[in-house]
């Protein structure tokens, strides 16, 4: 009976233990990432996260830009940039953007003219080390 019940708190406690350092990785990414809003966006409150275990994994993000606003998509994976190339896609699966063809830039700033749902495709950099954790960040510019 005592066995039974060590073997289960160590094996909680071993859960916890690795949520809680998966979560401190995540946050020092999303750390670096969040630098790119500099004082001049908004972060939209959300942070879209996934772990990618190889460079054949995506993730895909959903998400509503609204028309006539200015936003910036900031994306990484570990320390520095350049580790995640990320894609915008509309509905239709249009390409409307992807740092692949501008040196993997961590950020990209666009402006809408129309409301927009779409779709945020992001993968790992095959040819840098990132930490598979993958954070993506959208904020849009503060009005003056």
């Amino acid at each position: 009976m005592k066995k039974g019940i060590l073997k289960l708190i160590l094996v909680v406690g071993g859960f916890t233990a690795l949520n809680y350092t998966t979560a401190q990785i995540s946050d020092t990414v999303a750390i670096v990432c969040a630098k790119h809003f500099e004082n001049i966006f908004i972060s939209d409150g959300q942070q879209y996260r996934a772990l990618l275990m190889n460079t054949d994994e995506t993730a895909e993000f959903h998400t509503t830009l609204y028309g006539g606003t200015l936003y910036r998509i900031a994306a990484c994976s570990g320390l520095r940039d350049g580790n995640l190339i990320f894609s915008v896609y509309d509905t239709d699966r249009n390409l409307l953007f992807t740092n692949s063809e501008y040196k993997n830039a961590p950020y990209w700033d666009f402006k809408i003219n129309s409301t927009l749902d779409c779709v945020i495709e992001a993968k790992l950099n095959g040819a840098t080390n990132g930490s598979g954790r993958a954070v993506l960040l959208i904020g849009f510019k503060q009005q003056k």
